[in-house]
């Protein structure tokens, strides 16, 4: 803690926890993928974008950075917790610094795309550090039933709002931050939204990065079979709007468990089988799901694939045109953690803790099956 409070003397002597429980009050405003579509393609306007993101980027760092403040002490001391909420900190300053320049100061404006950058470039590295935050918390004090169910809220929450406040710098960045504003690589991108995103290509793109990574760590890896079925236009390739990066960053991760769980099951047989993925779109959903023979998940511990408290992962490292909106962007719009009182209260009610009991050693023996 005594990072925190030099850094907030040094950033703004005693003001920052009062800009924090001012903008907390205001709830943070969802925008759909259609809004961010039609800004980026018919007015994108640099003077716009400064505008609003001057009010709502401090109303959504506000709200998250409140509920960072009620999490445990234990877990607030952590080094790397105390670093994140450092990051946080300085990034609220830098944006309120803005809060009184006109939009018509075009020296302004500029200076501003300028702290974006930073401030995106700054947050690179939150979800594995605060990760690390949790590993430490845990090596010290261990885990307990309140705790663990007050973490996992936290960060269902936190990457949420991360998440929504990545979008807005991103897109303000890309579609501000150069010269040339757009994009060689992907010249129909709408900042980060590809308004026509081939899922299926992603979902092999995935495959292919995770792959590589299996063959140098195994020596060998799973082949894919995918199946694809678009009911909503059939015989035409699936596109939808979408973050290709977003989609891309799941199926990655999806295709590395599934992977290295096949690869260590099957370890002794020198046969791999192959990972099925079935993508299938509708008129209002897109399903991908995918199956592996990777030994599959003990049934008590189902309740634990979710739980951000519990995995048997390696630790993080940290490394320092116009196009037609298609389905799924009019419906698709952001749903983002607001800090009120029914927040508060989910922190600071005691939980009773779990009135089940828990095996107090594992079976040798146990049918296992794996659903993802």
């Amino acid at each position: 803690m005594r990072l925190l409070r030099a850094l907030l003397r040094c950033v703004s002597p005693a003001t920052i926890p009062q800009q924090v429980d001012f903008y907390c009050r205001f709830s943070p405003s969802p925008l759909s993928m259609k809004q961010f579509l039609d800004f980026g393609s018919d007015n994108a306007c640099e003077k716009t974008s400064f505008m609003f993101l001057r009010q709502e980027l401090p109303v959504r760092l506000a709200n998250i950075m409140k509920e960072i403040s009620l999490l445990p002490d234990n877990l607030l001391k952590t080094p790397s917790v105390q670093l994140v909420q450092s990051w946080y900190v300085q990034s609220l300053q830098e944006i309120l610094d803005f809060k009184d320049k006109s939009a018509e100061d075009a020296e302004a404006v500029s200076c501003f795309t300028d702290t974006v950058i930073t401030i995106r470039n700054r947050h690179n590295d939150v979800i594995p550090t605060m990760a690390q935050g949790v590993i430490e918390y845990k090596d010290h004090y261990g885990v307990d039933p309140v705790t663990s169910q007050n973490v996992q809220y936290f960060l269902d929450r936190f990457f949420m709002s991360r998440i929504s406040i990545r979008m807005l710098l991103n897109q303000h960045t890309l579609l501000f931050g150069g010269k040339v504003k757009v994009n060689p690589a992907h010249p129909k991108h709408i900042g980060s939204i590809d308004p026509k995103c081939n899922v299926v290509e992603v979902i092999k793109d995935g495959y292919e990065n995770a792959k590589t990574l299996c063959d140098l760590y195994y020596m060998n890896s799973p082949e894919l079979v995918l199946e694809e079925r678009n009911v909503k236009s059939p015989g035409q390739p699936m596109q939808v709007v979408y973050v290709p990066s977003h989609l891309y960053y799941m199926v990655f991760e999806l295709f590395k468990n599934a992977m290295r769980a096949t690869m260590e099951h099957h370890a002794d047989r020198d046969i791999y089988p192959p990972i099925h993925v079935h993508v299938t779109l509708g008129n209002e959903d897109l399903t991908v799901k995918m199956c592996d023979r990777g030994g599959g998940v003990p049934l008590r511990k189902i309740d634990r694939l979710f739980n951000y408290m519990y995995s048997t992962a390696p630790r993080p490292r940290v490394e320092t045109s116009r196009a037609t909106p298609l389905a799924l962007s009019t419906e698709s719009v952001e749903r983002l953690p607001v800090y009120n009182k029914a927040a508060w209260k989910h922190y600071t009610a005691n939980h009773e803790a779990d009135d089940w009991c828990v095996p107090s050693s594992e079976p040798k023996d146990m049918t296992t099956f794996r659903s993802i």
